[in-house]
This record gives C-alpha cells, structure tokens and sequence, in this order.
C-alpha cells in the first residue's frame, strides 16, 4: 500500500497559526491547526458511529469550511466523501445516493428538504452541519462531543478512493470518477508550479465543491501550500469585485462564465487587479475576444485544460506567451504526459492533430464500481482517452479542437463546432456561441449556432453567414442562428450541448 502524508496534520505542524480559511459569510477564520483538530474530532465521530474504512459519506451543502472538515475526517478515517450537486432535484440525486451506497449525508439549512426527502426516499440517515440543526445529530455537535487527539498514523492511503465526484453533465449520463490522495498531490504541485503558488497567496473559493474545480482550482493546492481562501457559498460577481479591489485577492481561478460575468459589471474599469498575480481559467473554451477585454486592463487569462479524471490539471498557459498563443491551452504540466492519436492509432509525434491521451500520477484509477466504464476510458497501454481532439503547433503549445462526440458530417465533411464558434465569438456583437449539429434530409446534418449578444447589440442572420463565409468553408457556416438570453449549463460552466439539441429537435417537431 502506497501512503501519504495526513494532509491536515502535516499542515498544521509546519504552519499551525495561520489562517487557511476564512467564511465570507460568518466572518470565521480558520487556522491550520484548527482545521486539523476539528478534522480529528470529526473522524472519532465518525468511527463511533459505526463507520469503517471505505463507507461513503454523502454531503450536499453549498460553500463553506465544513465541507473540507469532512474531507480531511475522511481520509484520516478512509472514508469516502460524495459531494452531492444541490442545484439538482432529489428525484436526480436519490440515484446517485442509492449508486454510492452512502450511509450519512451531511446537509445544510440551504438544503434541509432536499434531505428530508432523500433520506426517505434512500433510507439514509442524516447529520445538518451547523449547530442547531434539527436533524437528529449534527456535524458541530458531533466534533463538540468527540475525544480529543489525532486520529490515525498521520498517513493515508494514496491509492484508495477519497471522493467521487460525478461527471458527464454535458451527455446526462453521470458516472463516478475516483478522486485519490495521490492525484491530489500531483494537481498541487502541476498547478502550483505552473503558477508561482506561494504560502503568502489569497484566493477565492467560490466554484461549486460537487466538482473538482471547487475543491482542487485550487483550494486544496493552497492549502497544501499554507496559503489562505476566503469561502464564498457561491459566485457573487459583487462581492468578489469588492475582495479583488480590497487587495484581498492575489491569485484567482474561474470558468469562462466567471469571467464573462465580471467584465460585464459596470464596476469592471475601476476595480484594482493590482494585487492579483495570476489568473487561470478552465473548463470550457475562452473567447479569444474575452481575452482581449482583459488584456486592455492589464490583465493576462491562463487558460488551460483538464478533466475531472485528471485531477484536473494537466495544460495551463504561461503567462509569457498567453497574447501571442491566443486560443491555446498551453503545455502539459510537469507530473502530465500527453500525446496525440491519428484514428488509425499511430502516435503523432510532431506538430498535428489527433486525440488528446494523458497519463501520470493526476489520472483517476477509473469510475466507481464501474468496471466497463473504466475499462472503456483507458487505452490497451494505460494511457486515458480524453475523447478531445487537439492540435500541437511547431512550439509545442497545445489548441482543442472539440470533443470528438461533438463533431458532426455535413455534406460528406466532417465540422468542428468549436472552430465555428471562435469565427462567430470574433464577430464584436456576440459574447458566447454554441453550434450543435443538427439531422438535415440533404446534407444528413448542418450546424445551428445559438448566440448571446451583447447589450444594446442586435445581429442578423445573412450578415452572421456573409460573416461565417468569409473565413469559413462553406460546409461550415451554420444553416440557422438563434439568439439566447442565456445558455443550459454544468455547475463547472459547460454548456450542456445535448440540451440545447434536444430543445431544438422538439421545437422543430413542433412546427
């Protein structure tokens, strides 16, 4: 059995009196050695409780330092979290208890009839989070109630599932991907170093924790660094402005609707980036024209590219050469191989195109109790398939193309829909755009584009093609555009592209 560090207990002992959260909404801060005294009086809890190693622990809270109490008590106890997504319905989360096995669910008052009704539903037994919660026991009674001192060796095991966190938002078939302490590890030190990430840094939590840009882009790399966030229940464009302008902010992480949301706030021109050293994105593909809103202040995206079975990272742009790569995700960081794959097989070794394959320490050992999943997510020689095709240009700098489910053939020609989408998103009147591909009785598909424009901007159809044909082949310009107020996502800000087809098909049926 391969071991790591406690996270927690190492952390407190080299750094036990600074502060490695504080919640925005309370006003609490956290030391180190708060945090892994809370984290050990939750883990005796837990194991007198009845748990044992390798029982799920279920918890469905929006943002706050209770969520990394647990995580830390799990891998002290070997137990294993299961964020739950509290922007889904029961009926869509009951599967995803009952799948787990999860016998606790932590919850909070945001929550409690959602609870409610899973634990009827699942028969699973239920603790609220904050003191005076009316379930029968609560998380602050039981770390009040445990007995003092460490829990366990001060190891854990490196290997073993620690959470699961649930993936293929964009497709509606979620799947259990195994996070591990290890790839923990490999994300800290792939993202740190790809961005200077120091003991002194501030940053944000703010990204939801039922995905692995909340907990790991990159709260648990800082914590692991000593460096403090400052917890958010979720995104307010207000109050992260004002953090950012009040200095309290020195490295920052956001999904392109991030981005998108703080640009557009009439606040944007006046507020102070000084203090902010890096600014990293993911997720979803950035515009190339809200790159360049934030490069006339100043200010230089990293984009990169990861997965949830990555851990995430594995490609972040270098500052350096983020103006002259527009577009690109960068190299693979320093614990990340990648390559690229013709459909024939062959490893390309040079500039080209072909499917993105990654392996090293950051990769899942693969989908909960789903072997036929994993085994379908991993090449014969070990190596994970992303289902992304990318281009390595002649420097070595990486471009995604589009996920390879996403394409579809019009006309006999195969079509990109992301390479479509960077030609309209260059068009100044358009913020966002979507192509999907769409059945067509003469071409078999055809591209549809829905748009989100900017304010008191409009666009017209036969401009948008003149403009698509100008700098694309013809095969590519889409056949149709329609004009969103706002776009289906992911919690990560994926735009959830079976939705908009299925809409599409049924409006379509209805004409």
């Amino acid at each position: 059995m391969k071991r790591v560090t406690d996270m927690a207990a190492k952390r407190a002992e080299l750094t036990p009196e600074r502060i490695a959260f504080r919640d925005h909404e309370s006003g609490a801060q956290l030391t180190f050695r708060t945090i892994n005294e809370r984290a050990d009086a939750l883990a005796w809890a837990l194991d007198s409780a009845g748990l044992s190693r390798g029982d799920r622990v279920a918890i469905l809270c929006q943002n706050r330092p209770e969520f990394f109490l647990l995580l830390f008590a799990a891998q002290k106890a070997g137990l294993v979290v299961v964020p739950l997504n509290w922007r889904q319905p029961p009926a869509e989360l009951a599967p995803v208890i009952r799948r787990s096995g999860a016998r606790l669910l932590f919850f909070d008052r945001q929550n409690v009839g959602t609870a409610r009704e899973l634990a009827e539903e699942c028969g699973t037994v239920l603790a609220g989070i904050e003191a005076g919660g009316d379930a029968a026991g609560t998380m602050h009674a039981m770390i009040e109630t445990a007995p003092p001192g460490p829990f366990g060796t001060g190891q854990a095991d490196a290997e073993a599932p620690w959470y699961l966190l649930y993936t293929s938002g964009t497709t509606g078939v979620p799947k259990a991907v195994i996070q591990t302490a290890s790839m923990a590890w490999a994300n800290a030190i792939n993202y740190s170093q790809a961005v200077d990430l120091v003991s002194t840094d501030k940053a944000l939590n703010f990204l939801p924790l039922f995905h692995s840009a909340g907990i790991n882009l990159f709260t648990l790399p800082l914590f692991l660094a000593g460096g403090t966030s400052t917890i958010l229940r979720k995104f307010d464009e207000e109050t992260v402005l004002d953090l950012i302008d009040a200095k309290q902010v020195t490295a920052f992480f956001g999904v392109p609707a991030i981005y998108q949301a703080l640009a557009l706030n009439s606040r944007f021109p006046s507020i102070d980036f000084s203090a902010v050293r890096s600014l990293g994105c993911g997720g979803a593909p950035i515009s190339a024209a809200l790159l360049k809103t934030y490069q006339k202040h100043g200010l230089t995206i990293c984009n990169g590219m990861g997965m949830t079975e990555t851990g995430p990272t594995v490609f972040l742009m270098d500052k350096e050469n983020a103006a002259a790569k527009i577009g690109s995700v960068g190299k693979a960081q320093i614990l990340a191989e990648v390559r690229l794959v013709s459909p024939d097989g062959a490893t390309i070794g040079h500039e080209g195109e072909g499917e993105l394959q990654i392996r090293g320490p950051g990769i899942t050992p693969g989908y909960f109790e789903d072997p036929k999943a994993t085994g379908d997510c991993f090449a014969e020689d070990g190596w994970l398939r992303t289902g992304d095709v990318a281009r390595r240009d002649a420097d070595g700098y990486f471009y995604i193309v589009d996920r390879i489910k996403d394409m579809y053939i019009s006309g006999g020609e195969n079509v990109y829909p992301a390479e479509v989408e960077r030609v309209l998103t260059a068009h100044e009147a358009i913020i966002e755009a979507v192509v999907i591909g769409v059945p067509d009785q003469k071409w078999g598909e055809v591209g549809v584009a829905y748009l989100i424009v900017a304010p008191d901007r409009k666009v017209d159809a036969g401009e948008l093609t003149l403009w698509c044909r100008e700098r694309l082949a013809t095969y590519k310009v889409p056949k149709g555009f329609q004009v969103a107020t706002e776009l289906p996502r992911t919690a990560a800000g994926k735009v959830q592209k079976h939705i908009l087809k299925q809409t599409y098909l049924r409006t379509v049926g209805e004409t």
